[in-house]
């Protein structure tokens, strides 16, 4: 079961998939990305679960907001929630999105049973040098002029920089990107430092007492695979390094992860688990 809906009280775009009857699982993007990072994994987690993905606003197709502050676009997929009906969801952030689903947790530990950290950074001082052409494409005063000339090959470059090694890259996963605004991208990179930088997502989450789902690639090239451990302070956590994966793990290692989040999921919600991953 699958359908599109466009949120009129909130900006923001919504795929629903699976059962709606199935324990729900929120899946959030990273930064300048869209829903369609999650496709690969898609049908393995639909199967068991009603999965709901988000662009978040002036990404994919999403419109543009005024504020892309952490708390604030928490607030706005907790009013997505609510209005769905949905409670104690599984929630599931790839790098920033990390951020935003604990953020999420923080303002309402009633919609947040578990989350799940997908290539989310610690700590600032975890960050790495970041490849050359994203620095291009990011960096004033030519980035905003790159931006709006990107070919599909120039964002195809662009996502492979932030992998280990070749995999597919989903078609959709590209034309989000070329929708994704520069300016909003350069604004949640920003309030993301902010998050971070008022205190590290290891202390948020310790604080949180949920139970934590930490997937890392050890060859990722945006943060250091080693600053991964740091997780290991949250008392009911559950850290998997995935050899020869770099940033986007749902694109490098799609079964692998499937089977990680399907089994973190099972144990709180008593869907039935894929087996050893």
């Amino acid at each position: 079961m699958k359908d599109h809906d466009t949120q009129h009280a909130q900006p923001m775009h919504v795929d629903r998939d699976g059962p709606r009857h199935a324990p729900p699982l929120l899946l959030i993007h990273g930064s300048g990305a869209s829903g369609a990072t999650w496709g690969p994994v898609l049908p393995a987690l639909a199967s068991h679960h009603h999965v709901v993905r988000i662009d978040l606003p002036g990404c994919g197709q999403s419109p543009p907001v005024t504020s892309y502050d952490v708390p604030a676009q928490a607030g706005r997929i907790a009013a997505l929630l609510d209005e769905l009906g949905l409670r104690a969801v599984t929630a599931a952030g790839h790098s920033s999105g990390g951020y935003v689903a604990t953020a999420l947790a923080e303002q309402r530990p009633d919609l947040v049973g578990s989350l799940a950290m997908i290539s989310t950074g610690p700590h600032l001082d975890a960050l790495l040098p970041q490849p050359a052409i994203l620095r291009a494409l990011l960096a004033p005063p030519f980035g905003p002029l790159l931006w709006w000339r990107r070919s599909d090959a120039m964002i195809r470059k662009g996502i492979g920089a932030t992998l280990a090694g070749p995999a597919p890259i989903p078609p959709g996963m590209v034309a989000d990107l070329r929708s994704t605004r520069y300016r909003a991208f350069r604004k949640a990179l920003r309030e993301n430092t902010a998050y971070l930088a008022e205190q590290s997502v290891p202390e948020r989450l310790c604080a949180l007492g949920l139970p934590v789902l930490v997937v890392f690639g050890a060859s990722d090239p945006r943060w250091d695979p080693a600053s991964a451990r740091r997780y290991d302070v949250v008392p009911d956590v559950r850290v998997e390094m995935l050899p020869g994966v770099g940033h986007v793990p749902m694109l490098e290692a799609p079964e692998l992860v499937g089977r990680l989040l399907l089994d973190f999921a099972a144990l709180r919600t008593g869907t039935p688990p894929t087996g050893p991953a």
